[in-house]
């Protein structure tokens, strides 16, 4: 197994100012701000409303092992709480593994910075994880975008700054923010594949009270919605006309009934020359068709 335990999406060039390590056994003192220490796992608490899964999955095993092996190779970032211990900034994935792999402390970097400051470093660390789910960018986007705000960073160049530095289009990023106004139930149709993320912005758009009915609209039809009608339905609730009944005369869409006619082949011998192709027999009785239609068809 690699010996690169690298996580969470923090990459080593987070760490690479920092020099020299100390251990610590009750409390950091202010002098510990920057460096990597060991901190006992039952004093890191999760970020507030951290929007990453922490998951047992194939990649958290595996881990489990390299920390069993190689122990945490990569510091995680936490800042002092004022009610005591740590908040985590990066990180949540190598503590949980760091616990199932029986470990009692984990190395982690001391910053104490603002809220706002916080918001960024979490977001940042792990936004570029290919397994996120589009509930996780959403939240994540959100938090990080209103951490700018608060910054003085006004709402176009958040947005641009945002997509720089995640590798993606400044309306992708935007999309993500929308989303992040879906109710839950709505969302999870989003991260389950069964609602496009372009349909799921149109809903966004909605209230909360109008988003659920949906909910319960689309639960009962089993239904796909494409784009075209995610956007009718939102013109309708900007007119101020959405009802349950309105959302059905857009969803509930009426096949026109397709008749199809099949012939005997052994009826047809008798009527058609063997040298003749299916092209040539079609071709035939289409024209006596079109012959019987115009004298009138039946008489």
């Amino acid at each position: 197994m690699s010996r690169r335990n690298i996580l969470d999406g923090a990459s080593l060039s987070a760490f690479e100012q920092v020099k020299g390590s100390s251990a610590i056994e009750e409390g950091v003192h202010k002098s510990t701000e920057g460096q990597i220490v060991e901190l006992p796992l039952n004093e890191l608490h999760e970020f507030k409303n951290h929007p990453f899964r922490v998951i047992d999955d194939e990649k958290m095993a595996e881990t489990v092992d390299s920390i069993k092996e190689y122990g945490v190779l990569v510091p995680g970032i936490a800042r002092p709480r004022p009610e005591g211990g740590y908040e985590i900034l990066a990180g949540h994935r190598r503590r949980h593994a760091s616990e199932l792999a029986g470990k009692e402390t984990m190395p982690m970097i001391i910053k104490d910075v603002s809220d706002d400051e916080a918001v960024l470093i979490m977001v940042d660390s792990n936004i570029q994880r290919e397994e996120l789910l589009p509930s996780e960018k959403a939240k994540a986007y959100s938090m990080k975008y209103e951490a700018l705000k608060h910054q003085g960073v006004n709402g176009g160049r958040s947005l641009d700054k945002m997509a720089k530095e995640a590798r993606e289009g400044a309306k992708t990023v935007q999309r993500y923010i929308s989303l992040s106004k879906l109710v839950e139930e709505l969302m999870k149709l989003v991260d389950d594949g069964k609602l496009g993320i372009v349909q799921g912005v149109d809903f966004s758009q909605l209230t909360e009270e109008e988003q659920k009915i949906l909910y319960v609209v689309l639960s009962d039809m089993k239904c796909s919605v494409s784009t075209e009608q995610s956007g009718k339905i939102k013109e309708i609730a900007k007119a101020g006309k959405f009802t349950r009944e309105s959302v059905l005369g857009v969803l509930v869409v009426v096949k026109p009934k397709v008749r199809k006619v099949t012939f005997n082949a052994k009826k047809l011998d008798s009527y058609f020359d063997s040298t003749m192709t299916n092209e040539d027999i079609e071709e035939l009785i289409i024209r006596l068709l079109d012959e019987w239609k115009e004298r009138g068809g039946v008489d």
